[in-house]
Order: structure tokens, then C-alpha cells, then sequence
């Protein structure tokens, strides 16, 4: 009886220890050490030790392509922009062989060409780098001539003049104190095809800028160009030959006034009086 008595206390025993240990005891989570910079870095810098530390995480919370090792990210460039404690991502560094500054954040394949851009074909100054955005290009000329088609779709903007991170704009004074120039370079990501049709846009005409949403890839689905002619459609819709945006005369038809309406004036009524030899007219409006 007593060997019965003391198995079933030492059972019952583990019995509670293992509930406890299951249920209420705090679990000791396995820590793994990462590398993460030291500070706010800008994209294109090249890593130095002096940039970075080891901080540890929960092996869970580890992201994806976290680099465990500093020597696996000193000497090599960053292709976007990091702030202080934010883990070192393979993706986000270049080859230790790469360029720094804006080089090192052109892709394989890709190049980098600078459009000049103003408040009216910039979407007045709203662009900044990593936007996306669609390239129109206007050919002027006569009526018949001048036209306007969409040449780029879903381009990425790598920097606005010199400013490759976008700007902070949650500080109204931190705004006021740069000032925007009113005319600045946009420099776009292109393939190599994209930036031989974008240069010869830039000598054959005028170029503008229309921003998209980031996540919106779809193309328009009418590439047509849009010509003159539809523009002034419906203003001369008798004529035969399109007149010349260069002739005077054609301007002065096309932003005439139309005729000013007369008012008509309101019916009058007239009543004539007889008092005796005299007559008097009596006018009511």
C-alpha cells in the first residue's frame, strides 16, 4: 500500500509539473544574432564596420535574407535607403564589386536618363524618386502636325535633380527652408531601347511627366496618339482644310468670344387717356 501510495503522489506530481510547464511557464525563445545598421543611411553608400552592429532576434522574427555575418556586408553599396536598427537584407545591398551613389542603383540591363521638367510637365513638382510615372511626348506644329502620344509606360524616377530618397514632408518647416528650383532634371530607369526613343523625344519635341499609382502596372489600352484635329473638333465643323495654328487670324477665330446676347426688353403696355380735348398716354413696363 505504501509503494502505491508514493507512485501515485510522484505521478501525480509530474503530472502538475508538466501541465505547468506547458500552460504557465514562460517559454525561453532561441536568439539569433544579425547584422543591422548603425544608422540612417542614404541608398548608394558602400558599408563599412563603422556603419553596422549585431543585434539579436527572436529566430521567428528573423527576416528573410537577413545577413547573420558584418563581413558578409562590408565594402558593399546599398541599393535603397536604410534607417538605424534596420536589419541588413541581401536584396537591399549591391555586389562588393558594385558602384556606389546613383550607379549602384541601376539594375542589370537597365540605364539612366535625365529629362529636363518644369512645375507644368513635372504634375508640379509632386514627383519624387522611386515614383512611377508615364512619359508623354507633344510634337507642335500645324494642325495637322502637331500631336501627343503616351512613349513610356510605368517608368521608376531614381532621383529629382540631385535627391535620390524622398524628401520629408512631414515637417512644414523642413520644407520651407529648401525650396524647390522650377526647373530641374527627372532621371528615369529605362531599358536600353527605352532610352534611344526617350532621346530622340527630347530633340524632337516637348516632354512631360504623368504620375501613376506605384502599384498600378496595367497599360493604357488606347496607345492611339491624339492629334489636332481631334483637339479642335468640334469648332469648325464646316471647314474642310484645318487652318494653321501659325496663321493669326486662325487664333483670333479660335479664342473669339462668342456673341454677347441682347436682352429683349420686357412687353410695355400703353393706355391712352381722354380728358376732354387732351390725350395722355399712360406706358406700364
Amino acid at each position: 500500500m505504501v509503494l502505491i501510495f508514493v507512485g501515485a503522489w510522484i505521478s501525480a506530481a509530474v503530472l502538475t509539473w508538466f501541465l505547468y510547464a506547458t500552460t504557465k511557464a514562460p517559454h525561453a525563445e532561441k536568439m539569433v544574432a544579425i547584422t543591422a545598421a548603425a544608422r540612417d543611411m542614404p541608398a548608394g553608400t558602400r558599408l563599412q564596420k563603422a556603419d553596422l552592429k549585431t543585434v539579436r532576434v527572436a529566430e521567428k522574427d528573423v527576416p528573410k535574407g537577413a545577413m547573420l555575418d558584418q563581413k558578409m556586408a562590408i565594402d558593399r553599396p546599398l541599393l535603397f535607403p536604410v534607417g538605424a536598427n534596420e536589419a541588413i537584407i541581401s536584396n537591399k545591398v549591391a555586389s562588393a564589386a558594385g558602384a556606389e551613389g546613383l550607379p549602384a542603383l541601376i539594375e542589370i540591363g537597365k540605364r539612366a536618363v535625365s529629362v529636363q521638367v518644369t512645375d507644368a510637365s513635372g504634375v508640379a513638382g509632386m514627383i519624387q524618386p522611386r515614383a512611377h510615372v508615364d512619359v508623354l511626348f507633344t510634337k507642335s506644329g500645324s494642325m495637322a502636325e502637331a500631336v501627343t502620344t503616351t512613349i513610356l509606360e510605368d517608368v521608376v524616377v531614381l532621383a529629382m535633380g540631385r535627391t535620390t530618397e524622398v524628401a520629408n514632408t512631414s515637417s512644414p518647416t523642413a520644407v520651407n527652408a529648401a525650396p524647390r528650383p522650377n526647373t530641374q532634371a527627372a532621371t528615369l530607369l529605362v531599358s536600353p531601347e527605352q532610352a534611344r526613343k526617350l532621346e530622340l523625344a527630347k530633340n524632337q519635341g516637348k516632354i512631360s511627366l504623368a504620375l501613376r499609382n506605384p502599384l498600378d502596372h496595367t497599360s493604357a489600352k488606347d496607345q492611339s496618339a491624339t492629334t489636332s484635329e481631334q483637339l479642335y473638333a468640334g469648332f469648325h465643323p464646316k471647314t474642310q482644310n484645318t487652318p494653321s495654328l501659325r496663321d493669326d487670324r486662325a487664333w483670333e477665330r479660335l479664342i473669339a468670344k462668342p456673341p454677347e446676347k441682347k436682352e429683349i426688353p420686357a412687353p410695355r403696355h400703353v393706355i391712352d387717356v381722354y380728358r376732354g380735348d387732351k390725350h395722355v398716354q399712360e406706358i406700364f413696363q
